[in-house]
């Protein structure tokens, strides 16, 4: 669902993510201060493997959301539904993520995404990401440190 949004407030989080090898595919390494902030880390890095976000310019916002039984389907889910936002009409290749609704209780997500259609002409191609997978997903959690973590492996 496409959203309104003001460009006067927007900003740009520092990057806290890293692509680790892994034998045919790529595993995504992101952390935080909290688990919300990894989950919107890793669905940026996802973007950034598709391709270099320094070309992508913010000129729409579309809303997702995404539910699940755990902690960890939840973040399949929500990397997903963001993964199908890119593949499918508007074809959006996001610059920033901004979570507005994580619930842990009901383990519900929604999210602002922020970015433009996806254009060869304008965007380097990166890595095409088929899917995202629970091989070796992990979620660190260490609230007495805010320290959080996450590796995803994702299907390229």
């Amino acid at each position: 669902m496409e959203v309104e949004f003001s460009k006067e407030e927007f900003f740009l989080p520092e990057i806290k993510y890293e692509y680790l090898d892994h034998t045919a595919d790529v595993q995504l390494h992101a952390w935080g201060e909290s688990l919300l902030e990894t989950f919107e880390q890793c669905g940026m890095a996802m973007f950034g493997y598709m391709t270099e976000l320094d070309y992508v310019t913010v000129t729409n916002c579309y809303q997702i959301e995404a539910k699940a039984d755990d902690v960890e389907g939840l973040l399949f889910h929500f990397l997903d539904e963001l993964l199908f936002l890119f593949s499918a009409e508007p074809f959006l290749i996001c610059k920033r993520l901004e979570i507005t609704k994580f619930d842990m209780e009901t383990f519900e997500i929604e999210c602002r995404c922020y970015g433009e259609p996806f254009d060869l002409d304008k965007h380097p191609q990166g890595t095409e990401v088929k899917a995202i997978t629970y091989s070796a997903m992990q979620i660190i959690q260490e609230p007495e440190r805010n320290h959080y973590e996450v590796f995803v492996i994702i299907d390229i």
